[in-house]
């Protein structure tokens, strides 16, 4: 059995101005986390941005609990804090207070604060789960629920013509699955298309982030980040993650189609909650 960290890595609060002088590397070691998965191990990071844990958990031949890290000063992990799941492997499940729930490819689990084991497991070790993971801190507590992507208010957008055709489907919000702070879902390119979320946007009142995933080895997605006049780009490989800091755009272009995970956590639940950056304002 693989050991599990028993401490997180941090990734502290970077500000706007120093972003401006960064070099591709510190653009990378701050914003990027380059190992979503890890065979059996659970693996996470934690920011400052408000607080968030962005992860996953890879169980192959290990049933994988989710630890009770050193940082968080807790006997448990969700003592204070809520997690949403998001598969985008194959078939899985995941135990809460001995409590099973089923996930599907790109079924999503809320689970909530105060819960205190956490399991997850992988139907079979030749096509295992892959459960994308983030949390936030919590001051109340709402039921462990599950929600199917079929179930998951799919909405089609864009067009063929500016090759951004996609599906979105939203998860945790405030008209979906109940949580104190966590917005969470997941958009998926049609082929073809390889923009998202353009025009791009800020929320100065949340940050996010951006997991990519179903993108062929040899791909790779150039991910928008920084002030809409400021702007830089990182290249992010398959089941990369990008965090997102309030005051940053984020918005991406693939060399090919793809999919990705977003979840937000900060002052509120309305999905709706942008300030959108004019395509031809940006710089």
């Amino acid at each position: 059995m693989i050991l599990q960290q028993t401490i997180m890595p941090v990734r502290h609060t970077v500000g706007q101005n120093e972003i401006q002088r960064f070099t591709t590397r510190e653009l990378r070691d701050n914003f990027l986390i380059d190992t979503v998965f890890e065979p059996d191990t659970v693996q996470v990071v934690y920011t400052h941005y408000d607080r968030v844990i962005v992860g996953g958990a890879l169980p192959v031949y290990e049933t994988l609990p989710l630890p009770a890290y050193d940082n968080l000063k807790t006997p448990h992990f969700l003592d204070r804090r809520e997690l949403g799941v998001i598969n985008v492997g194959g078939p899985g499940s995941v135990t809460v207070d001995g409590e099973r729930f089923d996930l599907t490819k790109l079924d999503c689990l809320y689970v909530g604060q105060g819960s205190r084991d956490v399991q997850f497991d992988s139907l079979s070790s030749d096509t295992p789960a892959r459960f994308f993971l983030l949390s936030a801190p919590a001051h109340a507590a709402y039921p462990t629920t599950k929600l199917a992507k079929e179930d998951a208010n799919p909405t089609r957008l864009g067009s063929s013509t500016t090759a951004n055709e996609r599906t979105i489907y939203k998860y945790i919000h405030r008209d979906g699955l109940q949580s104190c702070q966590l917005v969470m879902g997941l958009t998926v390119l049609e082929p073809g298309s390889v923009w998202n979320t353009m025009p791009a946007h800020v929320h100065d009142r949340r940050m996010e982030a951006y997991c990519y995933f179903d993108l062929p080895t040899d791909h790779r997605v150039f991910h928008l980040m920084g002030q809409p006049q400021e702007t830089r780009h990182i290249v992010v490989a398959n089941e990369q993650a990008v965090v997102s800091p309030p005051w940053s755009i984020h918005s991406g272009c693939g060399t090919t189609n793809y999919s990705f995970i977003w979840g937000m956590a900060g002052e509120n639940m309305d999905f709706a909650d942008m300030d959108h950056s004019p395509i031809a304002d940006l710089l």
